[in-house]
């Protein structure tokens, strides 16, 4: 049971239908799931959210909607997360993932999770070959005068 009211079509502000409105008209649906209902509590997350998602997950990139939806999927595995799983599950549904891909994809999540307790448990070192060929530049800031930098208010020791 949700923690918060869900706000309906009918109760909403403006400012909450609008977003609604642009939801249902983004996915070509005239429903809008409970996730973005809950956040309405509160419009500027329902708002943010929105926004980011359809900057991420909607919006064409180098990364096409199955693998979008496939690694939202994985974190929401990792997570625990009972509703994300659920709603992404069926969206990349949507966008071609079958039993038998669910089922592999589960298996790689699994591995990951345990490969990464492992080594994280292990604190094993990173292989030079992982690592960027080039180290980072180091923070500066141009100069534009002659003054000297400001001393900091660390004593010497």
């Amino acid at each position: 049971m949700a923690q918060v009211k869900l706000v309906n079509y009918q109760e909403a502000s403006p400012e909450v239908r609008a977003v609604f409105d642009d939801i249902m008209a983004t996915r070509k649906t005239d429903y809008v799931n409970n996730i973005w209902r809950a956040l309405a509590v509160h419009p500027p997350l329902l708002k943010r959210f929105w926004r980011q998602m359809k900057e991420v997950m909607v919006k064409p990139s180098r990364l096409d909607p199955l693998t979008k939806e496939l690694l939202y999927l994985a974190v929401s595995v990792t997570n625990n997360c009972e509703y994300c799983i659920n709603s992404h599950s069926f969206a990349a549904r949507k966008h071609g993932m079958d039993d038998a891909m669910l089922a592999e994809f589960n298996e790689i999540v699994a591995l990951a999770n345990a490969g990464n307790r492992l080594t994280m448990g292990l604190q094993v070192e990173i292989d030079e070959r992982f690592k960027l060929d080039q180290p980072a530049e180091p923070w500066s800031l141009p100069r534009t005068s002659n003054k000297k930098p400001a001393k900091g208010r660390h004593k010497k020791r």
